[in-house]
């Protein structure tokens, strides 16, 4: 059985032209908000989050923040 990734001559792609194919994908999800179905699951963990985030805007992290934690473990 053939899977797309192997049809689609996904694997002859380098690894930085699929990075911009996994983005090009997520993109494209965007324009089409609608047809994403969030299970209930994920809806109240959402939910949950954004209840979090609205009782203390400060308590999270910025962007910044997270990738200089994530370069520092890898050195």
């Amino acid at each position: 059985m053939s899977r797309p990734f192997d049809n689609l001559g996904i694997g002859q792609l380098s690894v930085p032209e699929r990075l911009a194919l996994i983005d090009d994908i997520w993109e494209s999800l965007a324009e089409t908000p609608e047809a994403i179905v969030l299970s209930d699951a994920l809806k109240e963990e959402l939910d949950r989050r954004i209840a979090l985030h609205d009782a203390d805007p400060q308590a999270g992290s910025t962007w910044e923040e997270v990738e200089e934690r994530i370069r520092r473990r890898r050195a």
